[in-house]
């Protein structure tokens, strides 16, 4: 459906026992007791050690103390779209610019890192239920869409969404309330992740620039509008009580509804991206350009967010990580 013309389905997911799974408890867990395996929760990476454009290691927030750790082979940072930048520029490994402006020695120029940042917008419609819904661990069904004829795929997605008692009494909402949560799948619009000092306790600044594109904006209104039409169709009136948002609003009062409504998914992409151009930075290999022994295997490589969830691709990208890991090293 995502790379067709849309559609509805049942969506694959990592369900046991009524609970979603992680890929931390699924790879890493049954593993845990393996002597080569050490997982340090609450460490703080800070920076990369790197000698003469040779990555030997990282630097860590641990404990109460600062300490090293030296890499036996090469390391592997999978720390986000938002933190593997970070440590990057951190470690000297980015705009020249942006490096001196902090006082960070300049290890390699690498314009790209920080740059390209993208994510899943979503917004919300909302009705309060006529009687009680189960609530599930997740969806049951989702929709891929198109906002406008002539699109080569689908750029939004729709799944529902039903309130639990807790969410519902902490956000002032009826404990019967449903939700359909639209998604911009393919967004135009792009961002980007900049360091506010040296000190690697200091926070990130994230410019999103979420619906700075037009037609992400056109999509997102399409969106909801589809919303609005599922949820207040006769299919559905014996579990709608009341429509809470948006109800109809024109088009100017509409676009300020999901302007300070929408929310991130949390699948941010897109800042260390692989490629061949200027503004790229890790090769097919998943290799650092111009420093030796780091790669990226996470959803910063993306050269774009994906249609659909970024889980799965994730996935993927630590999979094949894994596969050139293994070759390369004869593990």
């Amino acid at each position: 459906m995502m790379e067709a013309d849309g559609g509805a389905s049942v969506p694959d997911m990592l369900i046991r026992d009524g609970k979603r799974q992680s890929v931390f408890r699924s790879y890493v867990v049954p593993y845990m007791d393996r002597p080569n395996l050490t997982v340090l929760p609450h460490a703080l990476v800070t920076q990369l050690t790197i000698e003469h454009k040779r990555t030997t290691g990282v630097q860590i927030s641990y404990d109460g103390s600062v300490r090293r750790i030296r890499a036996g082979c090469e390391v592997i940072l999978s720390l986000g779209a938002i933190h593997t930048p970070k440590v990057l520029m951190q470690s000297g490994v980015g705009d020249e610019v942006e490096s001196n402006h902090f006082g960070i020695p300049v290890i390699q120029h690498l314009p790209g890192v920080g740059l390209g940042f993208q994510d899943h917008l979503g917004v919300c419609c909302l009705w309060d239920a006529s009687g009680s819904l189960p609530s599930r661990p997740a969806p049951e069904a989702i929709i891929f869409w198109k906002s406008k004829t002539g699109l080569g795929s689908p750029d939004f997605q729709i799944l529902p969404a039903v309130l639990s008692a807790g969410d519902a009494a902490r956000l002032g909402l009826p404990a019967g309330g449903w939700a359909l949560l639209g998604i911009v799948v393919q967004p135009k619009s792009r961002g980007r992740i900049r360091l506010t000092g040296s000190d690697p306790a200091d926070p990130v600044q994230i410019e999103a620039n979420c619906l700075c594109d037009p037609d992400d904006r056109e999509a997102v209104s399409a969106c909801v509008e589809l919303c609005r039409e599922i949820g207040n169709s006769g299919d559905l009136r014996p579990f709608v009580k009341r429509e809470i948002i948006p109800g109809n609003l024109k088009p100017p009062e509409l676009a300020n509804y999901i302007r300070d409504g929408a929310f991130s998914f949390w699948h941010q992409t897109s800042t260390a991206r692989m490629g061949r151009h200027e503004m790229c930075v890790v090769d097919a290999d998943l290799k650092v350009y111009g420093v030796d022994n780091v790669r990226i295997a996470d959803g910063s490589i993306m050269p774009r967010v994906t249609t659909g969830n970024t889980m799965a691709p994730c996935v993927i990208i630590g999979e094949r990580a894994a596969e050139i890991l293994r070759i390369e090293h004869k593990f």
